[in-house]
């Protein structure tokens, strides 16, 4: 690396170590209302900086609903909640055409996606075609209603839940629109602290008071700041080593994988796994990128884009656990 490198990379450091001052405080404000779940709100930081849409998995009552809303409060920005049932429609995610019999015309009523954070409660308790409302809103950020297109207020972020636990009357996710979540977390018990915490909390009635501390804009800024973090060629290729050795395990001797994936990441992988990494960067104030940070959310970017045989299900293999041999053999810079 040359000396003018070394010197931009020190003033890009210098850089994202003021642009990124507002995480703490960010931070700070969430967890007066999440105690303890660090990993959560760190996820939906990584999400809200690199611009893409979150799927948390998890069983009731872990504060999923409470921490989306808390960081919406926090940002300044506009917040609707969809609580996903059988009985929903695609014209109540997205909107519809109302007639209007004063002006004997139709107009246009739109939906709780219009908004800058969008909840989608327990997404998998819906059918698939309201499931594919979102897939235009997610992917493109707009929405189509009768002949007009209209453009989502940035920034948009689609923030679903699912419970793993019961399986009757929902509907698994289209792998199309699982591909389009940039992270999947998987959201566990908290510690014994934490839940005493909890519930000194609950039972003395604690009202908490979330203020905005971030506007909109700054949030748009800083996104643009994290695709300047410097990614060196060594850490692209061990991205595309990790997303490759999904695809092809053979080629990086783990043959033994090829029986119990039917596939691997798609292209989607690699991207969401270059920005994520930037993004993590950027909350650890950094303006490089270190393997440590590919590791680090390697897991909730490739946990969702495997697909597993009926032989690893037989034989209780995870996603997880082909990541952790993945990681074990693919080469680190």
């Amino acid at each position: 690396m040359s000396t003018t490198q070394l010197t931009d990379i020190k003033a890009l450091n210098e850089k994202i170590k003021e642009k990124s001052a507002f995480i703490e405080l960010l931070n700070m404000e969430v967890r007066k209302a999440i105690v303890g779940q660090s990993y959560m709100v760190e996820r939906l930081l990584l999400g809200l900086l690199s611009g893409g849409h979150i799927l948390l998995e998890g069983v009731p009552g872990l504060a999923k609903t409470l921490a989306i809303k808390s960081l919406s409060t926090a940002v300044d920005g506009k917040f609707s909640r969809i609580q996903f049932t059988p009985d929903l429609l695609p014209a109540d995610v997205v909107g519809t055409m109302i007639y209007n019999q004063k002006s004997m015309e139709f107009t246009v009523k739109k939906g709780p996606v219009f908004a800058n954070f969008v909840l989608a409660d327990e997404i998998n308790r819906s059918p698939a075609k309201v499931q594919s409302a979102l897939l235009e809103a997610m992917q493109e950020k707009q929405v189509t209603i009768g002949e007009k297109t209209f453009v989502l207020e940035r920034p948009f972020l689609v923030l679903a839940t699912q419970n793993p636990i019961e399986q009757e009357g929902t509907y698994p996710l289209p792998e199309a629109q699982v591909d389009r979540f940039m992270l999947k977390c998987t959201i566990g018990y908290p510690t014994k602290e934490d839940e005493r915490l909890i519930i000194r909390q609950n039972v003395n009635q604690e009202k908490v008071t979330i203020n905005p501390v971030v506007s909109i804009n700054e949030i748009m800024e800083a996104r643009k700041t994290v695709r300047e973090v410097y990614m060196d060629e060594k850490i692209e290729q061990y991205i595309l080593d990790i997303v490759f050795a999904t695809r092809t395990p053979e080629t990086h001797k783990l043959e033994k994988l090829k029986p119990l994936m039917n596939y691997g990441g798609s292209p989607r992988a690699s991207i969401n796994l270059a920005l994520a990494s930037k993004a993590y960067a950027f909350i650890k104030h950094r303006g490089y990128v270190i393997p440590e940070d590919v590791r680090a959310v390697c897991y909730d970017v490739l946990r969702h884009r495997i697909g597993l045989t009926y032989e690893a299900e037989a034989e209780n293999v995870t996603t997880e656990q082909i990541i952790s041999d993945i990681l074990d053999v693919v080469e680190v810079p």
